[in-house]
């Protein structure tokens, strides 16, 4: 329960929260483009807010970075990395023709 309360106080830096909005945003963007269809592939205006909730995602997981340089500092790199290219991939859905 203390987990679950954590999750949701947005003043607080929370690398869970950042992952779950970034990754949910891309599932969202992948189904709302009509993803196991590939025949159906279409670009929709609901995607432009799958984009939105991918660019806060990418913002807390921004603002769990640290000011020295440690492995953990290698994985949120990593991790905004991956949140740069699933922003890139909702993009490319939307212009789907």
């Amino acid at each position: 329960m203390r987990l679950f309360s954590r999750f949701f106080r947005l003043r607080q830096k929370s690398l869970a929260r950042a992952i779950f909005l970034s990754l949910g945003a891309f599932a969202a963007s992948l189904r709302l483009a009509g993803f196991p269809y590939i025949d159906n592939l279409h670009g929709s205006d609901w995607q432009l807010l799958a984009l939105l909730v991918a660019a806060w995602g990418l913002v807390e997981t921004f603002r769990c970075l640290q000011r020295r340089w440690n492995l953990y500092h290698a994985g949120v790199l990593v991790l905004l990395y991956a949140d740069l290219m699933i922003l890139a991939g909702i993009v490319a859905l939307m212009t789907v023709p």
